[in-house]
């Protein structure tokens, strides 16, 4: 890592190198407590009391878990349900009638066939079966399904609670079967005993035994009634695809599990979870979660109401997906997270030459049936699947911070394809953070500004290309045309983050830091996990140094080993002026980057010959690296600038400017070079850039 005492790290649309936030673990997907509410089967009323095993797999229905050989299996309640019953009834047939009303309470309205046809796919999937060649869950066409693995029974375990009485699982009772003269006999029969007592001497005993028999009568008429009349309501109403849906408003989209087998694909997963997330915000006016908020959960085994609280949101999408060979299998479940409901699955099958259309397919039917549907322009034009296929590995790559790789898969996405709007947004973004990083200004910000404009030009709807022409004409110092193409960006998608926070870099640049710490408010509100630094660097950059340390502290109380912000905290006490503290800062976050050798040596360092020497390391070290790749003057001219070397300073500044050297934007920002305010070379400089003169 370059420098850590330079603010401006990776200040641009690429996102900061920022370790996978902790997640705790549970022993499955959903705890034990979820299931509190299911019956437990013993053997005599083919009931579950206990574990059982088939294979290589254990269902314990107390515990709420499916394990292969010891190690816990990510199983949906529903799916769990419906397992759980087939097992218990096992070998029997179980019908979807007895499936529905065991697994879906009264008032919970769903497309009964698509959700069993889900559960059941869910099954399969994570026991590994077949449903042309099953070993475990066989279908029998008009008739059910049922469990056909041998099944062995576990001793239950005495420090778990008793099970819950059963629910009777049975089919519909049959209406009351009317004779002749429209009486039910079954219903006179079960007279209570009390009707059979012998009357008091004041009443004739033909008179009470005629009256109590009445009486009896419309009582079994009137419940056989209301029995019919409960049954045949309630498979209506259940029956009716997401009728009285309730109220979803905000949405995220959890990663897509993938279920190909093969690691390698997980970009793919990955990538096809990104553009789901794009086509939702894009086709609806659902808020829709940022793509880094929803992916710190990859792999959470957690409950879905825990998730979405901690999201803040009310709906929540997860799936899966496969790609074999040629053919992609896709599958994904709407929950109102709250209740832990499910509202809606669907799954889609498509050759990989059709997997281009199918993200914004899936969108656009959610947000129909949610009722938050806007309208789009007509189908965009084709795509090939090699390129979007190369635009995904691209991304993949990126957010995973390697910049320089990703270039190599936006180029040839577009050497693919031409055409390809999001291929040279792509592109325009890997140049530009070059600019910060390892490639000439001089010769990346031109191409960056080149494809941006081509991206633009492709595709004016896509916010990701106007961010990209905006941060660049940034860089090109056009200030009118920087905002104006941000703002665009934001118009186009008011839930992505990323503008917002690069207008406060902008912001803060042109001396409105005000306005700055509102903009980074906004993006930290859509996306507090993309740049967790984010507040403190505009408040940092705004001097108000004190209101940035707390809110590095109060974020590091959440993800202690992040080393971002162990850096923003080091970069902030080093322009407070507490050296000692920011050396600390500086140590501990080589430590957490892995970096130990890097954290010895700055500790001995700075024991042997304190701060200065540090900083004498540091040109040195930036020396060597010259001589192999780009190194902007503006690392060097901080380094000089901390030391008090007027003229190297100064040299290095117009170095900067004759280059366009992005850093050279945000030099008045940092107090390192107040003492340059009344030389005379530096006023010229400030001029020259057409940035509002700050001393």
């Amino acid at each position: 890592m370059a420098h850590p005492l330079q603010s401006h790290r990776k200040v641009w649309v690429i996102r900061e190198a920022n370790p996978t936030p902790q997640i705790t673990h549970s022993s499955g997907r959903f705890g034990a407590e979820n299931y509190n509410h299911l019956p437990m089967f013993d053997s005599q009323q083919r009931e579950l009391s206990s574990a059982v095993r088939f294979g290589d797999y254990e269902l314990d229905p107390r515990r709420g878990v499916l394990s292969r050989n010891g190690v816990a299996l990510k199983l949906q309640p529903q799916p769990f349900r419906v397992l759980v019953l087939l097992v218990a009834r096992a070998p029997d047939i179980v019908t979807r009638e007895q499936l529905s009303d065991y697994v879906w309470h009264d008032g919970v309205y769903v497309d009964i066939d698509q959700s069993l046809n889900f559960c059941i796919r869910q099954i399969r999937s994570v026991l590994n079966d077949s449903a042309s060649n099953p070993t475990f869950v066989d279908t029998l066409p008009k008739q059910g399904y049922r469990f056909i693995a041998a099944i062995h029974h576990e001793a239950p375990d005495p420090l778990l609670p008793a099970p819950i009485p059963a629910v009777p699982i049975s089919a519909a009772p049959d209406p009351p079967e009317p004779t002749r003269n429209g009486l039910n006999h079954t219903a006179l029969a079960e007279t209570p005993p009390e009707s059979k007592t012998q009357p008091s001497s004041h009443t004739p005993q033909g008179t009470t035994s005629t009256s109590h028999s009445r009486l009896w009568l419309l009582a079994a008429i009137a419940l056989a009634l209301a029995v019919v009349g409960i049954i045949l309501g309630t498979r209506i109403m259940r029956n009716r695809s997401l009728v009285a849906t309730p109220k979803i408003t905000s949405l995220a989209v959890l990663p897509l599990d993938n279920l190909s087998g093969d690691p390698a694909q997980n970009y793919f997963a990955d990538g096809m979870t990104d553009e789901l997330t794009t086509m939702l915000a894009k086709n609806s006016t659902l808020r829709i979660v940022s793509r880094t908020s929803a992916m710190q959960y990859k792999g959470a085994h957690r409950p879905l109401p825990e998730i979405a609280r901690e999201l803040g949101v009310d709906g929540v999408l997860e799936g899966s997906i496969a790609r074999t060979g040629d053919k992609v299998h896709m599958t994904i479940q709407l929950i109102q997270a709250p209740t832990d409901t499910h509202l809606w699955a669907e799954s889609y099958d498509r050759n990989a030459n059709d997997v281009v259309t199918l993200p914004k397919e899936a969108a656009q039917t959610i947000a129909k049936r949610l009722g938050t549907s806007t309208l789009q322009p007509a189908p965009t034009q084709y795509v090939n699947p090699e390129a979007h296929d190369a635009y995904l590995r691209g991304r993949y790559i990126w957010f995973q911070g390697d910049n320089e790789a990703a270039g190599k898969y936006f180029r040839r996405a577009i050497e693919l394809q031409p055409d390809y709007a999001p291929g040279w947004a792509g592109l325009a973004t890997y140049y530009g953070q070059g600019a910060f990083d390892n490639l000439d200004p001089r010769v990346a910000i031109p191409k960056a500004i080149e494809a941006a404009n081509k991206a633009v030009a492709l595709d004016p709807s896509l916010p990701w290309a106007h961010l990209a022409l905006g941060a660049n004409m940034f860089f090109n110092w056009n200030w009118p045309q920087a905002e104006q193409e941000i703002e665009h960006a934001i118009e186009l998608n008011p839930d992505f983050a990323e503008p917002y926070h690069f207008h406060a870099k902008v912001l803060n640049a042109l001396g409105r830091n005000s306005e700055a710490i509102e903009s980074e408010k906004k993006a930290m509100e859509l996306d507090p996990f993309e740049r967790p630094f984010g507040m403190a660097l505009a408040l940092s950059s705004a001097r108000q140094y004190d209101a940035a340390i707390d809110d590095v502290r109060s974020r590091l109380e959440a993800t202690p080993q992040d080393a971002m912000l162990h850096w923003m905290l080091c970069d902030t006490y080093r322009r407070k002026g507490q050296l000692e503290k920011a050396v600390q800062e500086w140590e501990t976050a080589s430590l957490l980057s892995g970096d130990k050798k890097e954290a010895a040596e700055i500790r001995s360092t700075y024991e042997k010959g304190g701060y200065n020497a540090l900083l004498l390391r540091q040109v040195n070290n930036f020396k060597k690296k010259s001589t192999s790749q780009y190194v902007s003057p503006m690392e060097f001219a901080l380094q000089y600038a901390q030391l008090g070397r007027r003229e190297e300073t100064l040299t290095m500044l117009e170095e900067a400017y004759q280059q366009k050297a992005p850093y050279l934007l945000w030099v008045q920002d940092d107090p390192a070079y107040d003492f340059l305010h009344t030389d005379e070379r530096y006023r010229a400089l400030i001029k020259k850039t057409g940035l509002p003169p700050m001393y």
